[in-house]
């Protein structure tokens, strides 16, 4: 989608601090992190968000928890928060389907 930021940081149309990438999904730090560990898991593939998944992309998304797990374990992160947001309401200020992964910090509810 070429209006989309996270298309675009995918294609290395803008700058990016990798953290992991494979053929399905790419993971980057968050510019404006909210916790000590703060990245983004996001498909390849542009998915709107939730709402949007399917039979059709499932998988992907299954994936990208993989990748979630992997991540964790590499960074020997014992425990953190996977988050997504939907909607405007919810917070989601990007639609493209990503997951905030954050750690580091004790978590409250609600988050802050």
């Amino acid at each position: 989608m070429e209006d989309c930021l996270f298309c675009k940081i995918v294609a290395g149309d803008i700058p990016s601090k990798k953290v992991y990438e494979d053929e399905l999904c790419y993971a980057f730090y968050d510019i404006d992190p909210q916790a000590p560990t703060h990245f983004l898991v996001i498909p390849k593939q542009h998915i709107q968000s939730v709402v949007a998944i399917d039979s059709s992309n499932s998988a992907i998304v299954a994936h990208c928890f993989e990748v979630i797990a992997k991540i964790a374990v590499d960074m020997k992160m014992d425990s953190f928060r996977v988050v997504s947001n939907i909607g405007e309401q919810a917070g989601q200020s990007v639609f493209h389907l990503h997951f905030h992964v954050l750690s580091g910090r004790d978590m409250t509810w609600p988050p802050g």
